[in-house]
């Protein structure tokens, strides 16, 4: 790629508009990811932060090739040896209506300008510029003449929407579908919003904390402190993406906070309304009653319930393999009481769903959410015909049943024992982990103290 900035400085001196196709971008200027016209509103701390940043100009050209603009390498030409805002902003407005005028010209980074060089250096030349070496360029200004080493070809910057979709197809290969839908979702829902306001076609440099702030606040704004919290989880994992693959230098989204919210948690039901709900589905609808009795007896989530298939249950060695949340595969035993109540198996094709809308086994083209989602809005009939309230869900079977079992194991084990028993079963990893849940759930209430009440 053709080295521009002796063009640059050398295109002032005659300057003449050819009637040509725009195949560039108007050159911009890059000051330190602030707005220039807030300048004087903002601290000393952060005007010196933003100076202590690269300026540049930055333009797209179109690739003939492609036929799409692509971003060009920074030019800086010596302007960040300036200290202050205003020789610094001068210097690259030069620089800016140069480009502009050199790009009029004819100027193209995709071809040979020979010509054009040849045309500009035979207006400027002189005894100063014959005697630089060739190795050397010039930057020829009213007063002074600075010489720098050439610029290296460098591979131009990536727009900020072109990187997070880098970071994107990165995170597909490394997260499982529903995971990446939420994350995914998240992050074209940014670069929307970008566009709208900013623009997500601007270099990946340009991305400051204090956008993401807004952003996150207009989230806050629009929805919840927690889905403003899981927003900003998940711009910073695609951010660290980036600085792990050396296209940004810190991940900026880490450094901002995160809010206290109180999470929503499903309530346990009461045993009376447990067997009202049983004795409910048993006469109207067993394929709910056994997906339940799975959530229940082998203390899975909803979603692990969707992922089952008929080869991942090995009813001779009362084994279940399942993919959780937080390993690959996870192996849990099959309680008896389960095995009682499926159909025989073993002539059923090991690649079929366990559940399915109509039956027990068989296909099913859906996606997981859309198979979570699907018995969800099922168990909703339910709780209308309950009148249960929004904080009941399917997932409030496995509180309910895992608060009975550390009731029952209460009864005769240590709380120690019982916790370790019960960490086997219920599949958590730390007993730390399974500690907080059981607070959560509400499970580890004291017995009646009124003889200890005065």
């Amino acid at each position: 790629m053709q080295s521009i900035s002796l063009l640059l400085r050398a295109v002032h001196v005659s300057v003449h508009d050819l009637p040509m196709k725009p195949n560039y971008s108007d050159p911009k200027i890059y000051t330190g990811g602030i707005q220039i016209s807030q300048w004087n509103k903002l601290s000393k701390v952060e005007q010196n932060q933003a100076l202590s940043k690269e300026w540049y100009v930055y333009y797209s050209f179109r690739d003939p090739k492609t036929n799409k603009k692509v971003r060009q390498p920074n030019i800086k030409g010596g302007a960040n040896y300036h200290k202050s805002k205003n020789e610094r902003l001068l210097f690259l407005e030069s620089l800016q209506r140069n480009l502009l005028n050199l790009l009029k010209k004819g100027f193209n980074p995709f071809q040979d300008n020979t010509e054009l060089k040849n045309e500009l250096f035979g207006i400027i030349e002189s005894d100063q510029v014959k005697n630089i070496s060739k190795e050397a360029e010039i930057f020829i200004t009213p007063t002074k003449i600075i010489v720098e080493t050439p610029l290296l070809e460098t591979t131009p910057e990536m727009s900020i929407r072109e990187a997070f979709e880098f970071g994107l197809k990165i995170k597909a290969k490394v997260i499982n579908k529903t995971s990446y839908s939420g994350l995914q979702g998240r992050v074209n829902r940014f670069l929307k919003w970008l566009d709208l306001n900013n623009s997500s076609t601007n270099g990946i440099s340009t991305l400051d904390k204090k956008t993401i702030i807004e952003y996150l606040n207009l989230v806050l704004e629009n929805t919840s402190a927690r889905n403003r919290n899981n927003t900003r989880i998940d711009l910073s994992s695609v951010t660290q993406v980036l600085v792990d693959n050396e296209i940004i230098k810190d991940n900026i989204v880490k450094t901002i906070n995160t809010l206290k919210s109180t999470p929503e948690r499903n309530k346990t039901y009461s045993n009376t309304q447990e067997v009202d709900i049983i004795n409910y589905l048993e006469a109207n609808d067993k394929i709910l009653l056994l997906f339940i009795q799975f959530i229940s007896y082998n203390y899975l989530r909803p979603v692990e319930v969707c992922r089952l298939k008929i080869g991942d249950l090995d009813i001779v060695g009362k084994k279940l393999f399942v993919k959780a949340k937080n390993k690959a595969v996870k192996v849990k035993i099959i309680p008896q009481k389960i095995i009682d109540l499926l159909p025989d198996l073993s002539k059923m094709n090991t690649e079929h769903f366990l559940f399915t809308p109509n039956r027990i086994g068989g296909e099913w083209d859906a996606e997981e959410n859309n198979r979570r989602n699907y018995f969800s809005k099922r168990f909703k009939e339910v709780k209308t015909h309950f009148k249960l309230g929004e904080d009941y869900g399917l997932y409030s079977f496995r509180h309910t049943s895992i608060t009975n079992l550390y009731k029952e194991l209460n009864k005769t084990l240590t709380p120690f024992e019982t916790k370790s028993t019960l960490m086997q079963i219920t599949g958590h990893q730390t007993m730390e982990s399974l500690e907080k849940y059981l607070r959560d759930i509400d499970a580890a209430l004291p017995a009646d103290y009124s003889h200890l009440l005065k």
